[in-house]
């Protein structure tokens, strides 16, 4: 029997695979139960209700997409009425993907995340690239990001799980930052700034200019940030950006992620959670790896 169960801070995940927040709907179970998730975590939910950025918001580029959503919200009080009730019937452990504008704000939903009762972690946003307000000054900067962790941190004792921006100048600087302060794993990458000009209009494509790139484009970039951070802090990793296949996932592991999130892929292929389910329990029984968790680093050893 091959064991592919991880431990990210107080969590167990039956497997290592998880998705990126905004990248997964709950209307996939019409083809499959998302249970078979190590954990799902939602779209990134506000205190307050947000319109995200003008449009146009999305469009495709060679080996990935170009978005500038700027992360809109129904806000906490239609969350709880339209999201929970679904939420709370998922027997896979749900973390919960929260932003803020200030320390205060995210202090505040993670102390109303906390009281829901059923969810296993809190994915705090501190990177985000298209949105003005919030988001990506906190993972850009190691203060910044260890007060806005120390503070939410003493708000709950459910996993913490920070998820930072691809910055090659701080990203190591920075994780030790919110290791320091509390956070019980860290999630990386998040999409790096990009943008794309209409040569006809002469404009900017994205209604917000500048938005994130995301996809196969960014997994090489997103595998070198882990391996970096993996031989810096003692806490695991949720690693992620341009997964489509099952290469892609051991590729992370080996780096040093713990746990991968499958993002953009499942826009395309609604089936990558279970193909790539099915690929590593393949790719372990073939190699004659019984545990998962041997993989994690291994890529450190050479």
């Amino acid at each position: 029997m091959v064991n592919l169960a991880v431990r990210i801070g107080k969590i167990t995940m039956k497997n290592p695979i998880t998705v990126g927040s905004g990248c997964f709907s709950l209307d996939y179970e019409a083809l499959y139960s998302p249970d078979i998730l190590g954990a799902y975590v939602p779209k990134t939910i506000r205190a307050y209700p947000w319109p995200g950025n003008p449009p146009p918001r999305i469009t495709e580029t060679p080996s990935g997409v170009l978005s500038s959503v700027g992360i809109p919200s129904k806000g906490w009080a239609k969350f709880l009425e339209e999201d929970v009730p679904a939420l709370k019937a998922l027997k896979t452990p749900v973390i919960l993907s929260v932003v803020g504008r200030t320390e205060e704000e995210y202090a505040e939903i993670v102390e109303f995340a906390d009281g829901l009762g059923f969810l296993a972690g809190i994915e705090l946003n501190l990177s985000c690239p298209n949105v003005k307000a919030g988001g990506l000054q906190f993972g850009a900067d190691s203060k910044m990001a260890y007060d806005v962790v120390a503070r939410c941190r003493k708000k709950t004792d459910l996993t913490l799980i920070p998820k930072l921006p691809p910055d090659p100048s701080h990203i190591v600087e920075v994780a030790r930052a919110v290791e320091a302060a509390g956070a019980d794993a860290i999630a990386m990458i998040n999409s790096p700034k990009a943008m794309l000009i209409d040569i006809e209009t002469k404009k900017p494509f994205l209604g917000n200019v500048i938005g994130a790139l995301s996809g196969p484009a960014i997994r090489p970039m997103a595998v070198a940030f882990v391996y970096q951070v993996y031989e810096q802090v003692g806490i695991p990793i949720i690693g992620m950006g341009g997964v489509t296949t099952v290469r892609d996932v051991i590729e992370f592991l080996l780096a040093g992620a713990q746990a991968v999130a499958l993002g953009v892929v499942n826009f395309f292929d609604p089936l990558a959670v279970p193909r790539i389910l099915d690929g590593l329990q393949k790719y372990l029984e073939e190699k004659g790896i019984e545990d998962v968790n041997s993989l994690v680093g291994a890529a450190h050893s050479f």
